[in-house]
C-alpha cells in the first residue's frame, strides 16, 4: 500500500528556515506529481507548491521567492525548502502524490513560526 511520510516539520523563529522531507513507500515515485499543502486553524487547506514528474513547478503566491520544492527520484522523496517564514505561515504541512488514477495523502508535519 501506498504511503508518504512527512518529516522536518517544528518551531522555529520569524525570518528562520525549514527544510520539509516527504518520503514515498509503495508507489512508483517517478510517476506521480508531488505537491505540499498546508492548512491553518479555521481555513481550508491550500496548496503551497507542486512540482510534476518532468520538474515543472508552480507556486502559491505566497510561497514564490520563499519556498523551493524539490525531488530526489532516488530518495522517492520530495522536498520543501523553507526560507524567510512568517508567523502566517504556520500550519500543518501536507504533503500530496497524485497520479492519473490515484491520490496519496500523508499524515501531515506541524510547522509553527513564532518568537
Amino acid at each position: 500500500q501506498a504511503q508518504l511520510v512527512e518529516s522536518g516539520g517544528g518551531l522555529v523563529q520569524p525570518g528562520g528556515s525549514l527544510r520539509l522531507s516527504c518520503q514515498a513507500s509503495g508507489t512508483d515515485f517517478s510517476m506521480y506529481a508531488m505537491g505540499w499543502f498546508r492548512q491553518a486553524p479555521g481555513k481550508q487547506r491550500e496548496l503551497v507548491a507542486q512540482i510534476i514528474s518532468d520538474g515543472n513547478t508552480n507556486y502559491a503566491a505566497s510561497a514564490k521567492g520563499r519556498f523551493t520544492i524539490s525531488r530526489d527520484n532516488s530518495r522517492d522523496t520530495v522536498y520543501l525548502q523553507m526560507n524567510s517564514l512568517k508567523p502566517e505561515d504556520t500550519a500543518v504541512y501536507y504533503c500530496n502524490a497524485k497520479a492519473y488514477l490515484s491520490m496519496i495523502w500523508g499524515q501531515g508535519t506541524q510547522v509553527t513560526v513564532s518568537s
